[in-house]
């Protein structure tokens, strides 16, 4: 599809200045908008017209210096409901949930999607450093960023595939020093900005204390215990501790100890051995692909069990409507149910899927 008119996802920092900057010398029609989505000071709401927060302002600043129209909307109620309430269910029922998995499959590139149909918009942009490149057949393919050290298409897997020919990554041919270059180049106000490292609604990633301020639930004591069933010792709350954790365990037992597993229901957390935290094997839930292919038959792949792991060659097979089973080459190590698993043919995205509980 030729796009011509382009929706710009700007969150008042430097990468998605730059894709907006790129797109209009590119000579689209190039419009932004800004979302607010949570704040720590005021209960944000789904609102077509609210005012403008720090975010807003700033990417405003941008569009301004660029000539292009700018916009705002606000989708408080919908992130809380998609996000945010997804994020403490499973974090509290023990996973280990990715909200930006979430946020992107129902906000960024779900609400924001709907807005750009709506609106009459040919095309969604957004700062992420990916690709989107179509093949000989014309299939639009989602692929890794030329920054391996940037590359966010382990967070795309779950937007539609019919989306992805509505959808452009400027930067995704870039590394990050360009793109720093290319906003001081064109005197872009946020261009020595700091990028965001944390979870967006929990800045300083202080999880127990976002949980304990957003639910009245609290988290007892429980038992430590072997993978055996021995007592070990008490911990002092589950929602304390993540698969693959050692700091901050509490317990001295002569040697390395790590978090293997969790039981919500029982309140007790595993501990193990570094060496009894690896796997072969996984399930996963929510399947969605991004190709024409639908994996009932066995399929050599490499898979992601998080963002920074290395992908690792694996069979992969689908076993439901919406699961698969994913068996690696080589044990794993911290597999976390709750992660998504992300499948790649190269530096293609065949798709991916929560990581179920180990049964």
């Amino acid at each position: 599809m030729d796009h011509q008119k382009i929706l710009v996802a700007m969150s008042g920092g430097v990468d998605s200045a730059v894709c907006a900057c790129l797109l209009k010398e590119a000579g689209y029609a190039v419009e932004g908008i800004t979302m607010r989505l949570w704040s720590d000071t005021e209960t944000v709401t789904d609102d077509p017209a609210p005012l403008p927060d720090q975010n807003c302002i700033d990417a405003g600043t941008v569009a301004g210096q660029l000539g292009i129209p700018h916009h705002t909307v606000a989708l408080g109620d919908s992130f809380r409901r998609a996000v945010v309430d997804r994020f403490i269910a499973d974090y509290t029922g023990g996973m280990t949930p990715n909200p930006c998995v979430e946020c992107n499959r129902h906000i960024k590139f779900g609400k924001l999607m709907e807005l750009r149909t709506a609106e009459g918009f040919d095309g969604l942009a957004t700062g992420h450093y990916a690709k989107i490149e179509s093949d000989a057949a014309g299939e639009f393919l989602l692929k890794k960023a030329t920054d391996t050290a940037k590359d966010q298409s382990y967070f795309l897997w779950s937007i539609p595939k019919a989306y992805l020919r509505h959808i452009l990554f400027p930067l995704g041919s870039y590394t990050k020093a360009q793109i720093r270059e290319i906003a001081a180049s064109r005197g872009l106000a946020c261009a020595h900005r700091s990028d965001s490292q944390d979870i967006c609604f929990i800045p300083g990633g202080d999880y127990v204390s976002f949980i304990g301020t957003h639910t009245d639930r609290t988290f007892p004591e429980g038992d430590f215990i072997a993978p055996d069933g021995r007592v070990l010792g008490k911990h002092s709350g589950i929602i304390r501790y993540t698969v693959g954790q050692r700091k901050g365990l509490g317990i001295a037992l002569g040697h390395p100890i790590f978090v293997g597993s969790k039981n919500v229901a029982a309140n007790t957390v595993t501990l193990c051995t570094d060496a009894e935290l690896y796997a072969k094997e996984l399930t996963a839930s929510s399947l969605n692909l991004l190709v024409n292919d639908d994996l009932n038959a066995p399929r050599r792949l490499e898979a992601k069990i998080r963002y920074r792991h290395t992908p690792a060659v694996a069979t992969v097979e689908r076993i439901g409507e919406e699961r698969i089973s994913v068996r690696f080459d080589l044990p794993q190590r911290a597999i976390a149910p709750g992660q998504s698993v992300v499948l790649y043919d190269g530096d293609t995205v065949v798709g991916g899927g929560v990581i179920e509980p180990i049964s």
